[in-house]
């Protein structure tokens, strides 16, 4: 039956379209605050192979030497700019200024896992050929950190694809509340928060990652490392979130900035973990 001057309604709250709007990542690196220039240096010491000595013949105790490598993180400025009319802003659904901010924002969040995804693929440390995940894959991830001596401490992160994580749900070993902590069955407490849910399992953090290299094929590339394996600096003076609106041309504008870069500290600290997730594409 056909309406007589039928009335659309627009709901004017805006809806969040799907999409990774906070970086899961800087968190799990070590970082760095730079307030002058384009480069931050990041110092690994250690002491190499060394083995403890006895005193030698003369009676004197032989010297050893540090390990050290000064590693540099070059800076790069990246920004997302948004612009709109006066007459876009007023004639359009929703608050715009809102979006605008929001997208601007979001953009630079990405950036940062960006460009920490770039880091991790630099290693040359893998589980091998693709396969499924269980509980085997997992133990040979941290199996080949801990061969590297990474310790097995409260720094252990692993990122994961959507695939990998719906392998895991199928193990006891996983989803059972006897073996993890922040289960991740019993999170519908956090679903209200406007924040990523993460999740403590044999000694690692782990968070799934909607872009991560190979994402629902049958090559995906999954993560563990420790947060001393990957550096990332960000001069957080020159963070930047602004907006405002020309007079003369009439528009708002919102723009997103940040000076940021990461650099790979440790390769032995970081394991590839091959995936198939093609069954889940």
């Amino acid at each position: 039956m056909a309406v007589d001057a039928a009335v659309i309604q627009y709901k004017d709250e805006f809806v969040k379209a799907f999409e990774q709007r906070q970086s899961l990542l800087r968190q799990a690196t070590t970082t760095e605050v730079v307030v002058k220039g384009n480069q931050a240096t990041f110092l690994v010491a250690g002491s190499g192979t060394d083995e403890a000595v006895t005193r030698g013949s003369n009676g004197l105790i032989p010297a050893q030497s540090d390990t050290e490598s000064q590693l540099t993180a070059t800076l790069v400025e990246w920004h997302s700019l948004r612009r709109k009319t006066k007459f876009n802003v007023f004639a359009s659904q929703g608050n715009q200024r809102r979006i605008m901010q929001l997208n601007t924002v979001s953009v630079i969040n990405r950036k940062i896992d960006q460009d920490l995804i770039v880091q991790l693929t630099a290693t040359s440390v893998n589980t091998g050929a693709a396969v499924t995940a269980d509980m085997a894959l997992v133990m040979l991830a941290k199996a080949k950190l801990g061969n590297a001596g990474v310790p097995s401490d409260s720094n252990l992160y692993a990122v994961v694809t959507p695939a990998f994580e719906a392998y895991l749900m199928r193990t006891k070993e996983f989803a059972s509340a006897e073996y993890i902590n922040n289960k991740p069955t019993q999170e519908a407490d956090l679903a209200w928060k406007d924040i990523p849910v993460s999740f403590r399992w044999v000694g690692v953090n782990w968070c799934t990652h909607p872009n991560l290299p190979g994402k629902a094929t049958a090559a995906e590339e999954c993560y563990m490392w420790h947060k001393s394996a990957i550096g990332h600096a960000l001069d957080s003076e020159s963070l930047d979130i602004d907006g405002d609106y020309d007079r003369e041309q009439s528009y708002f504008w919102d723009r997103a900035s940040a000076f940021m870069g990461s650099k790979l500290l440790q390769t032995t600290g970081i394991v590839q973990i091959n995936h198939d997730g093609s069954a889940f594409a």
